[in-house]
């Protein structure tokens, strides 16, 4: 039975941070993959909070908070706990979020009052474009330093459309994303070499960057692109990637695999 599935036996490099690759993974698992980890950026805590810290504080004077990430959702939470605020204090505050990213406030006892049709930034501003009285609220955008890598242009264009709306938008430098050394992934590296990976899954802007910058076109120019997601997918290809597989369903890691295990259908 299990020799049915579309993807048996099909090797598949999830680029993704370990937290989002072992979710990725168990969905490939279910159409039949085999899933390797190489995961080329991760996150991690900031240095030095002050600034965080900051607009913590007075996180009342904020209408809304717009996450676009788990991570932001995973390190305002924390911090708010390691400083001893209540995070029922998100209760009081008008807040975004992205798909299942959402279920994580929940779980904190905050109802989140836009979870946009589109799981991406833009749809968060699509959603927020329909209030009347949008104009002049502020607005509060925990966000990754990206270090070795050029940042995507997912957050610069988020605040730069919020912005249009007329919104005070605030972004705080929550967490950092870094790119990992390509020196770990030699064994990786060399099974995309040799033509023994079937498909590489990017599923951000970040893990592409970072993934070019641990090889050469020649490494990866026969295996399968596949991309979460079409704002994932135009990046890509604005990087030279040939991407065959964009996700039209991008509100889970679900949608993810089926529209991988749908192109070798």
């Amino acid at each position: 039975m299990y020799n049915k599935l579309l993807l048996h036996g099909k090797r598949i490099i999830i680029t993704a941070p370990r937290v989002y690759a072992v979710r990725l993974s168990s969905a490939l698992i279910n159409q039949g993959a085999l899933p390797l980890f190489m995961p080329v950026i991760e996150t991690s805590p900031l240095e030095d909070f002050t600034i965080l810290d900051e607009h913590l504080r007075k996180i009342n004077t904020y209408d809304s908070i717009a996450f676009t990430s788990r991570n932001g959702i995973d390190a305002v939470s924390k911090r708010m706990r390691e400083l001893k605020m209540d995070t029922s204090l998100l209760q009081q505050i008008h807040l975004c979020a992205i798909g299942k990213d959402a279920e994580l406030l929940e779980a904190l006892g905050a109802e989140v009052d836009v979870i946009p049709e589109e799981p991406s930034p833009t749809g968060i501003i699509r959603e927020l474009a329909k209030i009347s009285d949008i104009e002049g609220k502020n607005i509060l955008i925990p966000a990754s330093e990206v270090i070795g890598i050029p940042e995507p242009d997912v957050i610069p264009n988020f605040v730069a459309g919020l912005e249009k709306l007329g919104m005070n938008v605030t972004r705080v430098t929550a967490y950092q994303t870094r790119s990992l050394d390509k020196e770990i992934y030699n064994v990786e590296l060399e099974l995309i070499r040799q033509g023994k990976v079937d498909v590489i899954a990017f599923s951000s802007s970040a893990e592409i960057s970072a993934f070019l910058n641990m090889c050469d076109v020649s490494d990866y120019q026969n295996t399968v692109i596949a991309c979460f997601g079409p704002y994932t997918g135009a990046n890509a290809r604005k990087l030279g990637l040939n991407v065959s597989i964009i996700a039209d369903d991008f509100s889970s890691f679900d949608g993810f695999a089926a529209a991988i295990a749908s192109h070798f259908n």
